[in-house]
């Protein structure tokens, strides 16, 4: 008895499997995240050398979902910079992208007393204030470090970039 393969179904389905492949593949979107190992360096560094200052401050890292992935509240530090650390994040994440803005000092910046602020504000996690920047590898975003507690943005956004100052030797 000779097995003729070309005409079973399952050579069949093999071929069109095979020239379907190339098609999915397109519609795959391929992300980079950052590893919790970095993110839990970029937030330690960042608390300390805000602890180095005198300043109590809590640091956080959102990814692109806008999901916080590491939160060091630094001693001392309040409630309040628990919140205001990953909302300084989500905000460079989420209304930097467009402008290609890296500080959610510069988005302050540009909006400022715009009418669009006042809307702004309104919306869940978005501050409008320094002290948050996003971490990129090239020019895409993959996550954001926000640190919260210091006396003024400015001090904030100089403690977060010596968070991502710490990891960016290995973003690839």
């Amino acid at each position: 008895m000779k097995i003729n393969y070309f005409a079973s179904p399952f050579w069949t389905f093999g071929v069109v499997a095979a020239l379907a492949a190339p098609a999915l593949a397109d519609n795959v979107l391929t992300t980079h995240r950052l590893s919790a190992g970095l993110a839990a360096e970029a937030v330690t560094e960042a608390v300390a050398v805000c602890a180095n200052q005198g300043y109590k401050v809590t640091a956080a890292i959102v990814d692109t979902d806008g999901v916080v992935q590491a939160l060091l509240r630094g001693d001392g530090a309040s409630m309040v910079a628990f919140a205001t650390a990953s909302d300084k994040a989500f905000t460079v994440l989420m209304l930097g992208a467009s402008r290609n803005e890296d500080s959610s000092g510069a988005i302050a910046e540009r909006i400022g007393n715009a009418p669009s602020a006042g809307g702004l504000a309104k919306v869940e996690h978005v501050l409008l204030q320094p002290g948050a920047l996003r971490i990129k590898i090239g020019n895409e975003a993959i996550a954001a470090i926000g640190v919260g507690g210091a006396p003024g943005g400015n001090f904030d956004e100089a403690c977060a970039k010596a968070g991502l100052d710490k990891i960016s030797d290995r973003l690839r």
